[in-house]
């Protein structure tokens, strides 16, 4: 039985984490699975719990300078970014140092690194004294949990313990960035833009994977880039506009169906709907959708419809999770 914890009870969750155990806690995008970064054994468990495969490296979260000196060794342009963007959604790949695990890396030389702008995060990371290996605390592939009831949904009795922090504010995964190449690389698009980066740190590029992965790849090249991943157990079928919409509907008459509906836009009266926000507001659209898919797979639809916004600005984050989400293999 999972413990389900209290923001009060945050040195109990740090003991468990000290003591090679599994945590799931709430940071400013989504609820990750934590446990020691540095703790072989205790990253083992991360992955069992979420039937995670080893090729998929993991992100490692921070609190301050001294601890992200035992992760990864920074470069000027880095240090500019995380003077601007940290604490934040924005994770770095880095050079890490001897004192990390392949594990977490999937064998590679780069590490995946955060400092999370969560309080009740930032307060379990200073209370546990080391650097937290943190992925979404979900079943591997499913939609990413957003509040500590989504956590127990997919892993109660899989872990130790959720840290309940109520609701996500962000609701995706954080931007994971190569400040490395040039331009540098956006592996995973999120609540820090490329126009943002670019602001700060010059000019970047967006990731285009080639193909799927093989069953068994040697490694992924960052957090974040699986092919089909964030999905709902119903399937999801992605549509460009309110007509498109109607005329899904008018095909997929006789079976049960979830929109995640705009404000203003209209569905028929049988269609399951779940409000999702107004479609010029990204930043709400972005912190339910998650929340949005998993409402819907409770009520028991078969098809989930969902509208796909412009990509541009935080739009680009919520193609991206819909993308991979309505991928069929």
């Amino acid at each position: 039985m999972t413990l389900r914890l209290q923001p009060t009870e945050i040195e109990q969750a740090a003991k468990i984490l000290r003591e090679g155990g599994t945590v799931a806690f709430p940071t400013e995008t989504v609820y990750g699975l934590g446990a020691n970064a540095l703790d072989e054994a205790a990253i083992a468990k991360i992955f069992a719990a979420k039937a995670r495969p080893s090729w998929d490296p993991l992100i490692v979260h921070v609190s301050d300078q001294a601890m992200l000196e035992q992760i990864a060794f920074t470069t000027t342009k880095a240090e500019k970014l995380i003077q601007h963007f940290w604490p934040g959604p924005l994770t770095l790949l880095l050079p890490r140092t001897p004192k990390v695990p392949d594990a977490i890396t999937a064998g590679r030389p780069l590490v995946g690194v955060r400092m999370p702008s969560h309080p009740l995060a930032l307060a379990l990371i200073r209370a546990a004294g080391v650097p937290i290996a943190a992925p979404s605390a979900n079943r591997f592939g499913h939609t990413s949990p957003t509040t500590a009831d989504h956590v127990l949904e997919d892993l109660d009795g899989r872990i130790d313990a959720v840290l309940d922090g109520g609701p996500t504010t962000v609701g995706v995964e954080s931007t994971v960035l190569d400040p490395n190449q040039n331009p540098m690389l956006i592996y995973r698009p999120g609540a820090i833009t490329p126009e943002m980066i670019e602001e700060i740190a010059g000019p970047v590029r967006i990731f285009q994977p080639i193909a799927a992965p093989t069953e068994n790849p040697a490694s992924l090249p960052s957090p974040g880039v699986g092919i089909r991943h964030y999905a709902p157990r119903a399937k999801l079928i992605l549509v460009a506009s309110e007509k498109e919409l109607h005329q899904q509907e008018e095909q997929l008459a006789g079976e049960k169906i979830g929109v995640l509906l705009p404000k203003s836009w209209t569905v028929k009266p049988s269609t399951e709907v779940f409000p999702w926000a107004s479609w010029d507001d990204g930043e709400a659209l972005a912190q339910r959708l998650f929340a949005g898919l998993r409402d819907l797979d409770i009520r028991g639809v078969t098809t989930i419809l969902c509208p796909l916004p412009e990509a541009s600005g935080v739009g680009l984050a919520i193609r991206d999770r819909l993308e991979k989400a309505a991928r069929t293999k």
